[in-house]
């Protein structure tokens, strides 16, 4: 894009003046009009330089006051005035003025006629932004030409710096860098130095769209940096930083920049599609792992078939299952949960082998889980494993919350600690706020009934045990707390007495009493089992034993 400055400095523009004084002439130029409408500034684009006689000023030059400060809040770059005309001179008072105000005054003489101005400068606009735009195509053909020969993402951005001959960084959703240009390898700071000089709120201007910040160089002194959101996804942009945009070189102009980050884009999504393939693949694996010990494969070869995958040969094979915590204002944004499921699983296929030897991510079918197999029993794991948790929430406030099956020394077993790590993970989407680390812990029998329905289990209750389900009476209280300890006794008499203190031919009694209310023995194996349970259920329902 052209600036007010660039115009001035051409010969054929030689004998325009600035009257008004500024600082900073470097105002970018879009296109110029011929106006002598007083209300023009309700009509015009921004970044437009204004040309006229202000002939309709000539009887009093202070309202031209409000008219320049009409243009000056639709960010008009200068306005240029013919003098010799209507107004032989320009008062220093405006000047003065348009001075305060930052809106420079271009004196016009009188012999230069205000068509020819403009056809000149609009020719020269229109010049500059055909070679602007005849580069960027250029620069759209090579880098499609990188696009179709599969290049990295490290070898893209390092054009890309050649290109523009300004230093490029590439950010990945989790603000890691990924790319640098030829200018890192010769700098006494890596990329990672720039990078990490960006907050968490300047990332955020960045998602929304192009931004242009400023942080320290390595002599600590302030330098521009320009931010690009390069958005494979909705939610978790890559980013592309470019330092000391100011000295990238014309004709490349901004649409050539973007070119490039779109071209990026394609990468990266390729790139991206790729990968979820291969996640797919390794996904069916671990569904044949899991199935395998119930459809009776365990003679497979799996270290074998799972050595593309990271599958080891090992005496420690451990599941976890790994669950995105939603919070209140994302729990029902479906595409929001899947990509942050995505971001998770790419960040500890990343992460995680960098601290704990011989883990392998797999993504669960159908889910928004992730599942991990860790094959070396590591010290301090749980303490790694929190600080990564930590690392995600603190840079995308992604919450990661862990549930582990048991270790097992098998690779046969592996889908025993998948159930069991399966098992925790559903009591932990039942809790509010669950922890970062979760563990299975067995339920026994009792464990199998939490879905069950209570009135089923009531009816269950009362169907085996009659009267002594849910007993009011205090005989049939007593009655059902000796059969408690009866059965829990292995049908042992003298035990049983001990511990009630009763007299043994009570306990004989008592049972013959709960025999006659069941209408069989208590001593039949499948009628145990059944009064066991029964006992245990109608206990969970804050049955006062006794």
């Amino acid at each position: 894009m052209s600036t007010l400055k660039e115009l001035l400095n051409l010969p054929r523009f030689s004998d325009l003046e600035v009257l008004s004084i500024h600082k900073d002439m470097e105002r970018p130029v879009e296109s110029v009009e011929i106006t002598e409408t007083p209300d023009v500034a309700n009509f015009i684009p921004e970044h437009v330089i204004i040309l006229t006689t202000a002939m309709v000023f000539r009887n009093g030059q202070e309202k031209l006051k409000p008219f320049l400060a009409s243009l000056k809040q639709r960010n008009v770059t200068a306005l240029g005035i013919k003098v010799g005309r209507f107004i032989d001179k320009i008062d220093p008072s405006v000047v003065k003025y348009a001075t305060e105000i930052d809106l420079p005054i271009i004196k016009i003489p009188s012999g230069q006629p205000l068509g020819s101005l403009l056809y000149q400068m609009q020719s020269y606009l229109w010049d500059t932004k055909t070679e602007q735009l005849t580069y960027a195509l250029d620069i759209q053909k090579s880098f499609s030409n990188l696009l179709m020969h599969d290049v990295s993402n490290g070898r893209f951005i390092a054009e890309l710096g050649k290109i523009i001959n300004a230093p490029v960084i590439l950010l990945n959703p989790w603000h890691k860098v990924i790319g640098n240009s030829q200018f890192f390898s010769e700098s006494d700071h890596p990329a990672s130095f720039y990078a990490e000089q960006l907050s968490s709120h300047d990332y955020q201007q960045i998602n929304e769209g192009k931004s242009t910040l400023m942080i320290n160089d390595i002599r600590g002194e302030k330098v521009q940096i320009l931010g690009y959101p390069v958005k494979v996804a909705n939610y978790f942009p890559y980013y592309m930083l470019i330092l000391k945009p100011e000295q990238i070189p014309y004709p490349i102009s901004e649409f050539a920049i973007e070119q490039a980050v779109l071209v990026l884009t394609f990468i990266l999504y390729k790139n991206r599609k790729v990968q979820e393939f291969f996640d797919l693949m390794k996904s069916d694996f671990l569904s044949q792992l899991i199935k395998a010990k119930t459809t009776q494969e365990d003679n497979r070869d799996w270290i074998d078939l799972g050595d593309n995958y990271g599958l080891i040969p090992s005496d420690y094979y451990r599941m976890a299952l790994v669950h995105c915590v939603p919070n209140d204002s994302i729990r029902n944004q479906i595409f929001y949960r899947k990509e942050e499921s995505e971001v998770a699983n790419s960040w500890l296929q990343e992460q995680l082998p960098l601290k704990i030897r011989d883990v392998v991510a797999f993504k669960v079918k159908n889910s928004n889980d992730i599942a991990l197999l860790f094959q070396s029993k590591e010290v301090g794991f749980e303490r790694t494993v929190k600080n990564l948790v930590k690392e995600l929430k603190d840079a995308l406030k992604i919450n990661l919350s862990f549930s582990f099956g048991n270790p097992y020394d098998k690779i046969e077993d592996i889908s025993n600690s998948y159930i069991e790590a399966k098992s925790a993970l559903e009591e932990v989407k039942q809790r509010e706020k669950p922890d970062t680390m979760n563990y299975y812990h067995p339920k026994g029998l009792i464990g199998l009934f939490d879905e069950t329905n209570n009135e089923d289990i009531h009816y269950y209750c009362e169907k085996v045990l009659k009267d002594l389900a849910y007993p009011e009476d205090p005989a049939i209280i007593d009655l059902r707390k000796t059969l408690q300890f009866y059965l829990d006794f292995n049908c042992e008499i003298t035990k049983t007495a001990n511990t009630l203190y009763l007299h043994r031919n009570t306990i004989k009694y008592r049972i013959k009493q709960c025999e006659k209310i069941l209408g069989q023995s208590v001593k039949n194996p499948q009628t145990s089992l059944n009064l066991r349970l029964a006992l245990e259920l109608s206990k969970s329902e804050d049955v006062p034993v006794v």
